[in-house]
């Protein structure tokens, strides 16, 4: 007869949490080597984020445990409630009671004297949303009505509220997730085609209704029109990763990081890397995200829970979606978005939300089972 038996050896799985672990260790050395500086002039102390950070550890392993013990159906029974709490908290930072402004955008929400990002969870939320109505949804995923209007239900509400605070780069990056798996889910084509080109006029008229966003893409394709100005902050970055060279000044050695690279230890940390560790340093990192997802698409393949194959898919095309457009934003191979490098950069909020993802990813992956012959 044939039984399923829970798999005792998963394949691939300890590498891929050994990688995670690397990259958090490399966050952790390269927040202290690219912030000492900044954090000591602000605050008078070298460690100020790196102490911070590891307090983000602490919780995101707190995460991954959640992720790891919380059981995949209650996850598939909550995950609506999850998405509506998520967006009505994320909407809470449109009020200026509730948010924190930085860097002109109301991201942040100020709650019982902690500061965080909800979008961050709104993000994950809608990433598993998506998973568990496409694994519900299976057999109308070539009917518009019943298979596809819906998930763009789903993304509009996250995309108006994100759009608000604004946060332009995390709504583009939603939705291309989102496209990917339906690709992988094999949604007919002819409406991810449509909706595609719908959305092109969409984006090049949230560009010209927002001057800075028109300004960034002229930055990004001609930095040097304003070198003391709009482009400073892409051409310091290009410097900082030309001056590393094949293997860097050294670990701590950084010269961009004496304020001339502005968000040194968050949104161009990897430059920091580049300059210190030279082009084999940046290879390493960008070596670890490419066998993330590798091993990653590896252990979905072996899940026979469809909302577990969907929603590990989807949070490892998000957390190396990031990875991407951070890599080439500070590469200035795309305008700068605000987006991190997942489990390196600064950012107790994203670090928090990944390793949960991690944690859930590892479970799925843990509960795979396998036919066996009795």
């Amino acid at each position: 007869m044939i039984t399923t038996t829970p798999r005792k050896n998963i394949p691939g799985l300890g590498i891929f949490l050994g990688i995670c672990l690397i990259l958090i260790i490399v966050g952790l050395v390269f927040i202290y080597s690219s912030s000492s500086v900044y954090a000591f002039e602000k605050f008078g102390s070298s460690l100020y984020y790196v102490k911070r950070h590891i307090i983000g550890i602490i919780a995101g392993l707190i995460a991954f445990g959640f992720g790891l013990l919380l059981p995949v159906n209650l996850i598939k029974k909550f995950i609506p409630l999850g998405y509506l709490l998520s967006l009505g908290l994320t909407a809470l930072t449109l009020l200026p009671s509730f948010s924190n402004r930085i860097h002109g955008s109301s991201r942040w929400l100020q709650l019982g004297g902690f500061s965080f990002q909800p979008s961050e969870l709104l993000k994950v939320c809608t990433v598993l949303y998506i998973a568990q109505f496409i694994a519900q949804r299976l057999y109308a995923h070539e009917s518009f009505v019943k298979g596809f209007l819906p998930i763009l239900i789903i993304l509009g509400l996250c995309a108006g509220v994100l759009l608000l605070q604004p946060d332009f780069g995390l709504t583009v990056t939603i939705c291309i997730n989102s496209i990917i798996i339906m690709c992988i889910a094999h949604y007919h084509m002819r409406y991810l085609g449509f909706t595609i080109i719908s959305c092109i006029p969409i984006v090049l008229l949230l560009v010209i209704m927002r001057t800075y966003r028109l300004r960034r893409i002229l930055t990004f394709l001609n930095p040097w029109a304003d070198p003391q100005g709009a482009g400073f902050q892409i051409i310091q970055s290009l410097i900082a990763i030309g001056s590393g060279g094949w293997f860097g000044v050294g670990i701590g050695q950084s010269k961009q990081k004496f304020f001339y690279l502005p968000m040194q230890h968050t949104d161009f940390i990897f430059s920091i890397i580049a300059e210190e560790t030279g082009f084999i340093g940046a290879l390493f990192v960008i070596s670890l995200f490419i066998c993330l997802i590798f091993i990653g698409f590896k252990l979905a393949s072996k899940m026979n829970d469809t909302f577990a194959f969907f929603a590990t898919c989807g949070c490892l095309i998000l957390i190396n979606l990031q990875a991407v457009i951070n890599i080439a934003v500070a590469t200035g191979l795309a305008p700068t978005k605000g987006i991190g490098l997942p489990l390196v950069s600064y950012g107790n909020t994203s670090l928090v939300c990944t390793m949960g993802m991690i944690g859930f990813i590892t479970q799925c992956a843990l509960r795979s089972k396998k036919n066996s012959i009795v």
